[in-house]
């Protein structure tokens, strides 16, 4: 993933970006368990892209949803991939299952 897309390794770690992040954040939620591996890998350089696409817009965060438990229960997050648009700490925007570019850019562009 590129360097602009943050990949948090502990709840705290979220936490801090999130109070750190200037606008909204793209949280971008992975699994590691065998039917979610897949889909993932090939959404990673979706979510690359659009974190250079939107750069000083938003700021994304890679979040794997065995390390940082949280998040996942904070945000309501049953499945990966899964991308929720946080804004003031609430989730604004939601979209479960695997997006390609477009996808995700309609997504943002409709709730940026």
């Amino acid at each position: 993933m590129a360097r602009r897309v943050h990949q948090p390794l502990e709840n705290q770690e979220f936490d801090f970006i999130l109070t750190m992040a200037d606008g909204p954040v793209l949280a971008y939620f992975v699994g590691t368990w065998p039917k979610a591996v897949e889909a993932c890998k090939a959404m990673d350089p979706v979510v690359s892209e659009a974190a250079e696409r939107y750069a000083g817009r938003l700021t994304a965060v890679r979040v794997d949803m065995t390390r940082c438990p949280e998040p996942v229960r904070r945000y309501g997050v049953t499945g990966a991939p899964s991308v929720v648009l946080i804004k003031a700490g609430e989730a604004a925007a939601r979209e479960a299952g695997p997006l390609d570019g477009p996808a995700l850019r309609a997504f943002l562009d409709g709730n940026l």
